[in-house]
């Protein structure tokens, strides 16, 4: 049902200037947005009213909202945790994804029995008496650390309840993983030193671990107990081992968590580093989907409240790669959960924005990663295979794509690249770079350049026998370029001359995803959410990638050659050399004549001509 404008008019004079939470509904009743605001009346107003300049997301969202309802909170801690609520119940098209119905799971310590046990749980509770430690990203993820802490420390993995008396102990007792308090082996006070030394552990606490196991030893080597001694010198040099892997520098004792969003088109990946007393003790991924057209600022606030909501140990440091938006919100509500002052800050310098680009760097390559284990799922790819068959009206299912992308300044430096995907799957092997002939800002030429050097050479090769096979010899299945109507046009007269206009061709333009087909004047607008445009995209993105590092590495070659090569004195092994040590022209130019003449082959003179040459550009 669709209420009418006058009526929609009138219910929102009726709305308070409340903080809470709103719902928007399309036609069939379904839940398609849900948000929060620290007043109801404007915000709800705002997508009932003529916006000039939004975004195609929420164009759309509002082109579906249909009715709404909303829900007044007390306060704005109260709004942030109903709307991560209502989120995951409902889960509507237009939120981000941050994760599906369950809960975070949490290493849980039962503590209200004599011989604990180490356990996963999804329901931490603030007052009993077991110690919780977590979130953690997934079961897996915890399951890793639980691994890892059964080869260190010899708590019991099972559920039975232990009165000392068994006869027989399991295999754990015989493999060193458990101390068997069950056929009396251990004492309650020898178990709980144990279970202290996990408690410790998992606190990043583990000076006092290794210290009491360097004691146990050496008792143990007294007595001539040496299997005994030898299983606690095993368990020290674990600790240690693992210890110089989790050693972060330049921290010393901090403790803090480090949150980094690395967000691509359609969706983001959030790494989170867990560092305890100088260690990193934890590792954890989350993808996001169905972010485009959401700020990262938004994705951290919405992260954030659904990672840290039910937690109960939450370290007083939060580092951001992204400030979220509403952060002292969110601090005032983390403050409140666990009684405890919160700063939420982003590093500009030092070794934690040190720290802070190499998780940057990790939830790039994990998106990377889970984009590529999306794109091994067979059924996924078939289907998205067939989808374009179908949505392209092509005779074929489009085993190989082709894809090509320009990349330039300006019209400087412009290079091509050509991705390829074949059954779903990119091969990399068949990739190719296309260095321009002419430097101009240009896109239609480029193009037109780079399909008549793929295809011409795709006809000779297919034509003269003599010619040696290869993947440049291969036909596509369909030709797609990174574009719209322009593009597609130069690509199309290039195939028309060429002979080739049977193969199928079609462009995708970054705006709003629009395919276009030749001799077309209507776009084709695939599912937002469909596997096939997925795979478009992925497509596309690989052939943009490939652009883009090509053109980093041209530039950068033409940077170093006209800057140094020019200068007098200055040859290859020279250059080779100073490039090994300053990294770059940049280095260079801000150094002094000293750190200059510091380098082989350089002197005083040559090094004053260089420093004088660089800062003369």
């Amino acid at each position: 049902m669709t209420l009418s404008k006058n009526i929609i008019k009138n219910r929102i004079g009726e709305i308070p200037k409340k903080p809470g939470v709103y719902l928007h509904m399309n036609k069939e009743g379904e839940v398609i947005y849900v948000g929060k605001s620290n007043s109801l009346f404007e915000r709800i107003k705002f997508y009932f009213t003529k916006q000039e300049e939004i975004s195609e997301k929420v164009k759309e969202l509002i082109s579906n909202i249909s009715d709404f309802d909303y829900i007044v909170t007390e306060t704005e801690q109260e709004a942030l945790l109903l709307e991560n609520q209502l989120i995951k119940r409902h889960k509507p098209k237009y939120n981000a994804r941050l994760k599906d119905d369950k809960s975070y799971p949490f290493i849980k310590i039962t503590k209200n029995e004599d011989f604990p046990q180490v356990i996963i749980t999804r329901n931490p509770k603030r007052n009993d008496k077991n110690k919780y430690f977590g979130p953690y990203s997934s079961v897996s993820s915890v399951r890793k650390t639980l691994n890892l802490l059964s080869k260190i420390f010899p708590y019991r993995s099972c559920n039975k309840l232990i009165t000392g008396n068994d006869k027989n102990a399991c295999i754990e007792f015989e493999i060193g993983r458990c101390n068997a308090p069950c056929i009396g082996n251990a004492s309650k006070s020898e178990y709980s030193e144990v279970i202290n030394s996990v408690e410790s552990f998992l606190n990043g606490n583990t000076s006092p671990i290794v210290k009491d196991l360097k004691k146990d030893m050496k008792q143990a080597s007294m007595e001539q107990k040496y299997e005994k001694a030898a299983i606690f010198r095993d368990r020290i040099q674990s600790i240690k081992k693992l210890l110089e892997k989790q050693k972060v520098s330049g921290l010393r004792n901090e403790s803090f968590d480090l949150v980094a969003l690395h967000k691509s088109e359609q969706e983001s990946m959030i790494v989170i580093f867990k560092i305890r007393k100088g260690n990193m003790i934890g590792h954890e991924k989350i993808n996001v989907e169905k972010t485009k057209d959401i700020l990262p600022e938004e994705i951290i606030r919405l992260f954030l409240i659904d990672f840290y909501s039910k937690a109960i140990h939450i370290p007083n440091n939060i580092i951001v790669s992204h400030m979220p938006n509403e952060s002292d919100v969110i601090q005032n509500l983390l403050e409140t959960q666990i009684n405890n002052k919160i700063k939420i800050s982003k590093p500009l310098r030092g070794s934690k924005k040190d720290l802070l680009k190499m998780a940057l760097s990790n939830a790039e390559e994990a998106l990377l990663q889970w984009q590529i284990k999306w794109i091994n799922d067979s059924k996924k790819t078939q289907k998205a295979l067939s989808e374009l068959q179908i949505e392209l009206g092509l005779s074929n299912n489009p085993k190989r794509i082709e894809c090509f992308d320009i990349s330039h300044i300006q019209g400087t430096s412009v290079v091509g690249s050509m991705s390829v995907f074949e059954n779903g799957f990119p091969k990399k092997s068949d990739y190719r770079r296309f260095k321009l002939s002419k430097d101009k800002n240009d896109d239609f030429a480029s193009i037109r350049e780079i399909i008549e050097r793929r295809y011409s050479k795709l006809k000779e090769k297919n034509t003269n026998i003599s010619k040696k096979l290869d993947s440049f010899s291969k036909y596509p299945d369909l030709i797609l370029i990174d574009g719209g109507k322009g593009q597609l046009s130069s690509a199309l007269q290039v195939l028309l001359e060429l002979g080739m206009a049977n193969i199928p061709l079609a462009a995708i333009a970054k705006k709003e995803e629009e395919l276009f087909l030749p001799f077309s004047d209507e776009s084709i607008i695939l599912n937002k959410y469909s596997q096939g445009l997925y795979l478009i995209q992925r497509i596309r993105d690989e052939a943009h990638r490939f652009a883009i590092t090509y053109h980093r590495n041209v530039r950068k070659k033409q940077y170093t050659e006209s800057s140094l090569d020019s200068i007098k004195g200055v040859g290859n092994i020279t250059k080779k050399l100073l490039m090994e040590k300053f990294k770059s022209i940049d280095s260079m130019k801000n150094s002094t004549i000293e750190e200059l003449a510091s380098t082989k082959n350089v002197n005083y003179k040559l090094a004053t001509k260089i420093l004088d040459k660089l800062n003369s550009i």
